[in-house]
């Protein structure tokens, strides 16, 4: 999943089975980094930015009514690299739009 315009951010759009993949492939890392298990973990909608890989902005349901933002860096497939949580918001609705962070 690629944006058409490189740098720039796509629009959002419903989260699938891929970008689920993905944001379960990061759900460690994040709760490493905020020290909390998510019983609940799933990708709502997501937006994309091509780089030098893909940078993909993922909106994820942890609770009924609380969403975590989550930047998870995918590189060139030539790279070869595991995917990489870069950066996340908490505390976040559902209603809360998905920004660069």
């Amino acid at each position: 999943m690629q944006c058409n315009v490189r740098g720039g951010i796509s629009d959002t759009k419903p989260a699938t089975a891929e970008i689920q993949a993905i944001a379960d492939k990061v759900k460690s890392q994040l709760e490493e980094k905020v020290n909390k298990k998510y019983p609940t973990f799933k990708a709502t909608e997501y937006k994309s930015q091509l780089v030098a890989g893909t940078n993909y902005f993922i909106k994820v349901q942890v609770e009924d009514d609380d969403f975590v933002h989550i930047r998870v860096y995918e590189s060139l497939p030539q790279k070869n690299e595991a995917l990489a949580l870069h950066n996340y918001q908490t505390n976040k609705t559902k209603q809360d739009e998905l920004t660069y962070f």
